[in-house]
């Protein structure tokens, strides 16, 4: 009987790849490097050597489930847009990987799985209407409305990073300005540090060449002023957009991943301040604002539901 599934996240920097029973359990991992603008040759030989390795080379394999840094045609299983595996652009992975695996195959945006992940197995379990949020060195998103992924017309839906704050901000990688990702994300917290420093002199952060998003988390949490003021930017504007969206979907919760997530403490009230006088208050205080649980698994954990429910197993 074929009763377990391989889900996988491929990311700019790793490929990180699990073997799936029906009810969540891991049964085998594998985690590979990404190379520096890997070909779709290299990246599918790395994935069939995890895939062994994770124990996928057994007659149990039910289907595959790929979460990828791309926006994707669900539809149709490609890779429309990846800008950090720019190589893979247009790629029908879905096909590809079907050939390669001989078993039915799901191709999700990273973001979209993630948050499929959360709604399964993790902080937002068992709720119809959530919001996946990622802080990393961007800022994703993924929109859970009746239990189901909101794609959009094109597959594109979800790009919560590029919701505009400032029309004449800081110009963003997508082509606009001012765009959430440049205010929340952990690359963000390292520009607004730099910008800050003239006024706090003082801050063991000030006497450094340089400083990574790390460094101003461990400032943070030593009471670093100029940290601390950084990371209320970063919650701020991070609950300007929050609220917005709980205006538009009225969720149960809003789950915060990603590894900017772990500096919690240091910014969330400030989003939950902007939420307060921002949103309406009746869905304000009905959203749950939530840390995620499952972390680098929830994609993983999300592309594999996907793919059972692919082969209706019932899910």
């Amino acid at each position: 009987m074929r009763d377990f599934v391989v889900g996988f996240d491929l990311g700019g920097t790793n490929l990180r790849m699990a073997a799936v029973s029906r009810d969540g359990s891991i049964l085998g991992r594998a985690r590979r490097s990404t190379p520096k603008n890997v070909s779709v040759d290299e990246m599918l030989f790395m994935i069939r050597d995890a895939a062994d390795e994770c124990g996928a080379d057994t007659e149990g394999l039910a289907a595959v489930g790929a979460a990828v840094p791309a926006t994707v045609n669900y539809e149709h299983g490609v890779m429309l847009k990846a800008p950090n595996l720019p190589r893979l652009d247009g790629f029908a992975m879905r096909t590809a990987l079907g050939e390669l695996f001989g078993v039915p195959v799901v191709l999700e945006n990273d973001a979209n799985a993630a948050a499929v992940g959360e709604n399964w197995l993790g902080a937002s379990k068992g709720m119809r209407d959530s919001i996946l949020v990622t802080l990393g060195t961007g800022v994703g998103g993924g929109i859970i409305i009746g239990g189901n992924v909101l794609r959009g017309a094109d597959g594109t839906a979800g790009e919560i990073g590029h919701i505009c704050l400032e029309p004449q901000g800081v110009d963003c990688g997508c082509g606009s300005r001012g765009c959430v990702e440049q205010y929340a994300s952990a690359s963000a917290l390292v520009r607004m540090a730099h910008e800050l420093i003239g006024r706090y002199p003082a801050s063991p952060l000030a006497s450094r060449d340089g400083f990574s998003s790390i460094d101003v988390f461990e400032a943070g949490s030593a009471g670093d002023p100029l940290a601390l003021e950084t990371f209320r930017r970063m919650g701020s504007c991070l609950g300007i957009a929050l609220a917005d969206l709980i205006n538009i979907f009225n969720p149960e919760a809003i789950v915060i991943g990603g590894g900017a997530a772990a500096a919690w403490d240091l910014f969330i009230e400030h989003v939950r301040a902007e939420i307060g006088v921002r949103a309406f208050s009746e869905p304000a205080e009905r959203a749950l604002l939530l840390k995620s649980s499952l972390g680098d698994d929830g994609g993983i954990l999300g592309s594999a539901k996907l793919a059972f429910d692919r082969i209706g197993s019932g899910f």
